[in-house]
């Protein structure tokens, strides 16, 4: 059973907004988590492409945990902007080969995932989301988020 305050309104909207989230952390989790297990071959292969060991380890740490803030609904819109940010990064770096159709297609399905990062960083993660539910909490007073804008307005 869904545990929300009595005070809070809950709409479809808000399963909506709370699949989203799930949907676009999955990449990033997934892969974080790949890449971590498969550690030394993703350390060979991005080696190739001239990337080193602290920047593989970074990446990693960015795809799991900004990837699990989108899950959560924790800290998302430092996540959303955070990944947003990532695929734009890896569209201009990494697939910018346009005579070949499928790296045309990863730039264009990076820059649609970071539109869609970029929209859930001005919406928020809503009603169902750990963000709502730690808003009156001290940590969150400390942090300096005391105001909050809903996806209602």
């Amino acid at each position: 059973m869904l545990m929300v305050p009595h005070t809070w309104k809950v709409h479809l909207s808000d399963f909506v907004l709370l699949a989203g989230r799930l949907l676009l952390a999955l990449i990033f989790v997934h892969e974080g988590f790949a890449l971590a297990l498969h550690f030394d071959g993703t350390v060979k292969a991005m080696a190739q492409l001239g990337i080193g060991v602290p920047l593989v380890v970074a990446t990693i740490a960015l795809q799991i945990a900004a990837g699990l803030s989108l899950g959560l609904g924790f800290f998302t819109r430092l996540g959303a902007v955070s990944l947003g940010l990532f695929c734009i990064a890896t569209a201009a770096l990494f697939h910018t080969n346009f005579a070949n159709h499928n790296e045309l297609l990863h730039f264009e399905k990076d820059l649609a995932i970071a539109g869609g990062m970029f929209t859930l960083a001005v919406v928020g993660a809503g009603v169902l989301s750990l963000d709502r539910w730690s808003e009156g909490s001290w940590f969150m007073h400390i942090l300096g988020r005391v105001e909050h804008r809903s996806p209602d307005g």
